[in-house]
């Protein structure tokens, strides 16, 4: 999240007024992103909070940690948006450091709460560990795409895309608490893609917006959104057919250590 927000020059060395209407609406537009993710994630975690706290069932130590670190994130995504927005570049590029060190932190205690929590609910009736390949899944892209994006931190267009994905890929997680029960009683919990939907159908959805707001402002796809989609994505239809692998079970399970 160290990028810069200027917009790529003529040799006259002024921008094109097309181009500064677009950089105008970006900013706009990626903190709209920003705020459905925060939208998703409280909407999805918040009642589940309440709910244990009602029934005095405490979490794994670690969730907390990832909890005070995901919330982290979000709220430095935030502040870097309205960064660029208030046009304080060198505050957002000195910020990019700390975004760096959030990451690093974000795909270790990912997969260490993943593999924590499946063991902890092992032998219960919430137990479900073929959903490892999903956790997985979302930590795999969100530590693909989020490595891409510090690599172009050179390239504003590419890296706040990339940066909004990877965050889109684990968010997914408070979407999927959300609007996952309506949308198994709707499409059933047996088949691919009800499971895909329940899993995924928010991540395609602000995908696609990103992807649809370039052909209608730019009239063009970035090749690092593609590519990033393509991953992200990619990954996560991946993810649901080595769920309902019948051998992902066992392995599943050795990999949480049951």
């Amino acid at each position: 999240m160290g990028a810069t927000e200027t917009a790529a020059r003529p040799q006259t060395g002024r921008v094109s007024p097309r181009l500064a209407d677009y950089r105008r609406w970006d900013r706009n537009f990626f903190l709209l992103m920003v705020a459905l993710i925060w939208l998703g994630v409280l909407m999805g975690f918040v009642p589940d909070i309440v709910h244990r706290v009602r029934i005095h069932r405490l979490f794994p130590a670690v969730v907390y940690f990832h909890g005070v670190v995901f919330v982290g994130w979000l709220s430095l995504l935030t502040v870097q948006v309205l960064l660029i927005r208030a046009r304080r570049v060198d505050v957002h590029r000195e910020l990019g450091m700390a975004g760096v060190a959030l990451y690093g932190a974000m795909v270790v205690l990912g997969i260490t709460t993943s593999v924590v929590v499946d063991y902890d609910l092992f032998g219960t009736p919430h137990a479900d560990p073929s959903f490892l390949s999903i956790q997985l899944a979302d930590m795999l892209a969100f530590t693909i795409l989020g490595a891409f994006a510090i690599a172009q931190r050179k390239s504003p267009d590419a890296h706040k895309r990339l940066m909004i994905m990877a965050t889109i890929c684990i968010a997914d997680a408070g979407f999927g608490r959300w609007w996952g029960p309506a949308l198994e009683r709707l499409l059933g919990d047996g088949g691919y893609w009800a499971i895909w939907a329940q899993a995924y159908l928010s991540d395609f959805l602000l995908i696609a917006m990103i992807g649809a707001y370039d052909l209608i402002g730019r009239r063009r796809l970035y090749s690092a959104y593609i590519l990033g989609a393509i991953c992200g994505l990619g990954l996560e239809f991946a993810a649901v057919w080595l769920y309902m692998a019948p051998w992902w079970k066992p392995v599943a399970t050795t990999l949480i250590g049951r």
